[in-house]
């Protein structure tokens, strides 16, 4: 890719087709989604990593995790909202 494409590209002059907007979000390592605009969560490696083992395991497990994670994420914004 050339820097005339990456031009066009960031004044709407063209679209880049599916497979190049593809590599663009491989390249700058975010998904999909977050190059088009459609969400405003930029996930890192680590955390697609780990996402994408999670979808691997069964139901049960996936509520231990889901379980587990809504409970450290309750505590994380308390201990923050009483540290103030």
């Amino acid at each position: 890719m050339n820097g005339d494409a990456v031009g066009r590209y960031e004044r709407n002059e063209v679209r880049p087709t599916i497979e190049m907007a593809t590599k663009l979000a491989k390249a700058l390592e975010v998904s999909l989604d977050y190059l088009v605009g459609n969400t405003d969560i930029e996930l890192d490696k680590a955390a697609m990593s780990r996402i994408q083992e999670v979808t691997q395991f069964n139901e049960e497990e996936k509520n231990h995790i889901y379980v587990t994670l809504d409970a450290m994420i309750r505590d994380f914004k308390n201990k923050h909202a009483y540290a103030r």
